[in-house]
């Protein structure tokens, strides 16, 4: 039976121009030796599998050739080279620094550096994994390294180059490897898979390439192991079980199933890649490198970052083409934190199955998630005709407000008290630890009332219509409009509301949340107990940040409940602040309290620089 060599060893680069994806080193060795300019010791470290040793050894059959090539390749002809490749070199030396790494060892190579090359003009010593090396075997060999004989050439290799401590760095020259990249791993593939008659597909060798992580020795493992399974033919589909990675056909019908909504598909999707054997935390790194290689086909600058083939990319493109990026800004966000807290989660599957049921909320109102302010949905309006507006009275819904960017300057244009839903923000203009953190609302542009069609709705304003707005004639005021028309002014929007109705409405509304509060979020429901409405707006007063957040991520139901509960037909606005400053704020973070400390006594600073004590 004919011995079985491993792609890894049997395709292992023997020259320069064969080293995959590190031309940046191999053309730096290449003019270091066409010059003369050769280092006594060098320093290779990078990630596994990139070719580290392996580049060692070329360069230390090259600079021992007798008969150098115009590119600085070994002639493959001279003694030294045919002694390097039959394995009976006298003049390269590889020590492993993981099993001699005291400081006898060191000692010993000490001793063996003093001899002479036989054939050639250098003594190569190869030290791999040098970081191994104790601490007293580093001091021992500062001085071989800082001066070594003319004849002697080092070269070590890591992977951990930040364990070698700063005085052997000093006396070396770094070159660092890259990780490969996965379009050179394929073509790599390519022509191994060609080598050894092996038919295959794009998708496959992509699939091989990704899961190698940038490490050509894991891809050819990986091939080999392929090879045993698939045979002489490779798909992607047998390849990816082979491999336990989820194809791409799995996240493309999920992606799908979350941005429609259909949370049911999605979960018995989930529970069919279970049953194949997957774990939680592979579906899920999976499904947030395909929001974010989708994330990628929206912008044409960032397409070139897409890892795949070409079929591939083209179903990317078309499926990134339905999703909105603040969906995928916001998927990646919650897939980010499930994958980071689901190894200490007691329920996996629940865990990943929530977060699936966020996402499908997402997909559903993906048509209303924009990155330009959109106006809020209009509220069905009452055909039941109403009285003439008294001084003071205010409409329930009679226009509506239009959040726009800060830029945008608030028109002079006399308009009439409206409530509306408005998306709150922190106030940033204050930031002063005396004022506590309100809530202040953006400049509005107050939008004319829309007139409902023959059948009662509402057609909603496009984008250019509310640019329009802002350069029309101020509306007649209330004189000439009963001029023109004849007659009482009517209310189409609904019926009058008053102020002392309208505030009797929102307080009757805000006890009855709050009853309803208490049972779940018994916190907000003490909030709204003692909220306060003043000038048709509900006033919230918090005794804490942590309150404050709570609020303000259930802010929308609220608003919601508020409405249904109180009668109210329109949006109604907030305002949330902070009942104590940050002067009454106690420490609780171990560098707030270290500031503490240090303002009540500057002694402190300098009793921590004379001990060079950590905060911890």
């Amino acid at each position: 039976m004919e011995n079985f060599i491993v792609s890894a060893r049997k395709y292992r680069p023997a020259t320069f121009a064969s080293v995959v994806g590190q031309s940046h080193i191999t053309s730096t060795l290449r003019n270091a030796i066409s010059r003369h300019q050769l280092a006594h010791a060098y320093l290779f470290c990078g990630p596994r599998g990139v070719g580290k040793t392996t580049c060692a050894r070329i360069f230390a059959k090259a600079i021992n050739c007798m008969n150098p090539g115009p590119d600085a390749e070994a002639c493959n002809e001279c003694e030294s080279c045919r002694a390097f490749n039959e394995g009976r070199s006298f003049n390269i030396h590889e020590l492993d620094a993981a099993s001699n790494n005291s400081v006898d060892d060191i000692r010993s190579l000490t001793d063996q550096v003093r001899i002479l090359p036989q054939v050639g003009r250098y003594s190569v010593y190869i030290i791999d994994e040098v970081h191994m090396l104790s601490a007293a075997a580093f001091n021992a060999f500062l001085k071989t390294l800082e001066e070594p004989p003319a004849h002697a050439v080092f070269i070590l290799a890591t992977t951990e180059k930040h364990k070698i401590i700063p005085t052997i760095l000093s006396r070396c020259q770094i070159y660092d490897f890259n990780r490969i990249r996965v379009e050179d791993g394929v073509n790599y593939l390519k022509y191994i898979a060609q080598q050894e008659g092996v038919s295959y597909d794009d998708a496959s060798l992509h699939i091989i390439a990704q899961k190698a992580d940038g490490g050509m020795r894991d891809a050819l493992s990986m091939f080999d192991k392929v090879v045993s399974f698939c045979g002489s033919k490779l798909s992607a589909a047998e390849v990816a079980a082979t491999l336990n990675v989820l194809d791409y056909d799995t996240y493309f019908s999920i992606t799908d199933h979350l941005l429609a909504g259909d949370y049911t598909a999605a979960l018995l999707l989930f529970d069919e890649v279970l049953r194949k054997g997957f774990s939680c935390g592979t579906f899920v790194g999976g499904l947030n490198t395909h929001f974010r290689d989708l994330l990628m086909c929206k912008n044409p600058q960032t397409l070139p970052l897409l890892e795949v083939s070409g079929s591939v990319a083209e179903r990317y493109r078309q499926q990134a083409e339905h999703a909105s990026v603040p969906l995928l800004f916001e998927g990646i966000n919650l897939l980010t934190a499930v994958d980071g807290s689901l190894r200490a989660a007691t329920n996996q599957r629940l865990h990943v199955e929530l977060s699936l049921m966020k996402l499908c909320g997402l997909g559903q109102k993906k048509n209303n998630d924009t990155l330009t302010p959109t106006l809020p949905d209009l509220v069905r309006r009452d055909e039941t005709p109403s009285k003439q507006e008294r001084p003071g009275a205010v409409r329930a819904v009679a226009s509506a407000t239009v959040v726009v960017a800060e830029e945008v300057s608030q028109p002079s244009t006399p308009s009439t008290p409206v409530t509306s839903a408005v998306q709150p923000e922190r106030n940033t203009a204050s930031s002063s630890p005396s004022s506590p953190p309100t809530h202040t609302l953006r400049s509005r542009v107050e939008v004319p009332e829309v007139q409902p069609s023959s059948n009662g709705s509402v057609a909603p304003l496009s984008g250019r219509s509310i640019l329009s707005l802002l350069q029309q004639t101020p509306p007649p005021t209330e004189g000439e409009a009963e001029e023109e028309t004849g007659e009482e002014e009517t209310d189409c929007a609904g019926e009058m509301v008053d102020g002392e109705t309208l505030a009797s409405r929102l307080e009757e509304g805000c006890l009855k949340l709050s009853q309803s509060l208490l049972r779940e979020h018994p916190r907000l429901g003490i909030v709204f107990q003692e909220a306060q409405v003043c000038n048709h707006q509900i006033q919230l007063r918090v005794p804490n940040a942590s309150l404050y957040d709570e609020v303000m991520n259930h802010l929308t139901d609220l608003q919601k409940q508020l409405c249904d509960l109180s009668g109210v037909p329109g949006p109604v606005e907030f305002r949330v602040e902070m009942a104590q400053t940050q002067a009454d704020l106690k420490p609780i973070k171990v560098e707030d309290r270290m500031r503490f400390l240090r303002e009540k006594n500057p002694l402190i600073v300098k009793l921590c620089q004379e001990l060079d004590l950590d905060i911890e």
